[in-house]
């Protein structure tokens, strides 16, 4: 499904074998978070998605774990940054910006997709779901 949705907008787009259900289960338990269905299932059909330069569309489960796990560590740094463990990252804008589900309590309250800013911490909406935040991204509709 997810593959041939991504397809449908770009054929410019590389899949990675699906993740395990230990490489999915480890983002839950590593990060303290509930499932986000559909970018588990996404994860399920493929480990990460590539474009042609080899820059992630979506993070692989390993990147997804690291780094979040690096951004929630900065903690220390709070005269720099709002704290990071109310969002799960799953992409990045390959300019430092990063694309993640707003969290509250380790739960999604909706499907929306949201954007950190590196330069100024903030965080603001950019799509209702994770298909629109694809689309999107791959059309230029969103950017940062």
């Amino acid at each position: 499904m997810w593959k041939d949705y991504i397809c449908s907008v770009s054929k410019e787009y590389f899949f990675q074998p699906p993740a395990t259900n230990a490489e999915i289960i480890r983002i839950s338990e590593e990060l303290n978070v509930n499932a986000p269905q559909k970018l588990f299932t996404l994860l399920s059909e493929t480990n990460g998605v590539f474009d042609c330069f080899g820059c992630p569309l979506i993070w692989s489960t390993a990147q997804i774990v690291r780094d979040n796990l690096f951004f929630r560590g900065l903690g220390d740094n709070e005269d720099l940054y709002k704290p990071f463990d109310n969002l799960l990252f799953f992409s990045d804008s390959g300019c430092g910006d990063l694309f993640g589900y707003k969290l509250v309590n380790g739960n999604i309250q909706a499907e929306d997709i949201y954007v950190w800013n590196h330069e100024d911490d903030s965080r603001m909406w950019v799509a209702s779901s994770l298909e629109e935040f694809i689309k999107g991204w791959i059309t230029g509709e969103i950017t940062t």
